[in-house]
């Protein structure tokens, strides 16, 4: 292992990944191949290099470096570890919520919904998230996807980015154990082409019971999840094979969107 590199200020340069660029910036390096994101937390490191994610650069307190990342700094002999003091880190937004360990990781290459759906004509369940932009429920549905064998996840083009720092860390790392694409705007054709049949989760008139047992027959089913607010656009909805609607009591007309999907992907796995 190399030795720890000490910094005494977050405005140094070799740390901006962790203390000054955005997201967008992370995401929109100069080249491709240097598109980053912020893992944090041991669990989560590790989670991201058992699914063969690299590793750029890990920030630390310096008692991490024995304690907490020592695993993570064995698996990685060649990756840059910086250190500060406390007091230096305490001044990176949400620091404390991160167990002391933040690591920058590679993007993989932008994947397609082909890519990352199975094929046909094998059984399978994914679901679309539509227009979903916080980051919190996008999380957590990746979490609900992993634990309960949801293939792929795919994104519509208004859906906010799943390795998004806050995303990664409310999904424990299940954003890398999910393959995950972002969709074209009709991204309805595109599942049909694959062989899926669409089911939207809205509540109209006609929309059917999510015990219902047409859903379970359907081989390849995929769940289009919208908004909590204002839920799905009238057209998706209007184009899905089915409209499907999660029996509630008490006058309750609705869940959160990450509640529901989990909900949802229990009755239909």
């Amino acid at each position: 292992m190399s030795a720890p590199i000490i910094i005494d200020s977050l405005d140094d340069p070799r740390v901006a990944p962790f203390a000054r660029l955005t997201e967008a910036q992370l995401r929109s390096r100069l080249r491709p191949d240097a598109a980053l994101f912020i893992a944090e937390s041991p669990k989560v490191i590790h989670v991201a290099l058992d699914a063969g994610y690299t590793p750029e650069a890990m920030l630390c307190e310096e008692r991490h470096i024995t304690g907490d990342a020592a695993g993570i700094i064995e698996r990685c002999p060649q990756m840059p570890v910086y250190t500060a003091p406390r007091p230096v880190l305490e001044q990176l937004t949400g620091y404390t919520l991160t167990r002391g360990v933040l690591c920058a990781m590679h993007r993989p290459p932008a994947a397609t919904p082909a890519d990352v759906c199975p094929p046909p004509p094998a059984r399978s369940r994914v679901v679309v998230i539509d227009g979903v932009t916080d980051t919190t429920n996008i999380g957590a549905i990746f979490r609900s996807a992993a634990a309960l064998g949801i293939d792929a996840v795919l994104l519509s083009p208004t859906a906010c980015d799943p390795m998004n720092r806050r995303s990664v860390r409310v999904s424990m790392g299940s954003v890398f154990l999910v393959p995950h694409a972002f969709t074209r705007p009709d991204y309805q054709n595109q599942l049909r082409q694959m062989g899926y049949r669409t089911a939207a989760m809205a509540l109209t008139d006609r929309s059917v019971s999510l015990d219902d047992p047409a859903l379970k027959a359907e081989p390849r089913l995929a769940i289009i999840m919208g908004t909590e607010g204002d839920g799905l656009p009238e057209k998706e909805i209007e184009d899905a094979d089915h409209t499907v609607r999660i029996p509630m009591m008490h006058g309750v007309d609705s869940l959160n969107v990450a509640a529901a999907a989990a909900v949802a992907f229990w009755e239909l796995r």
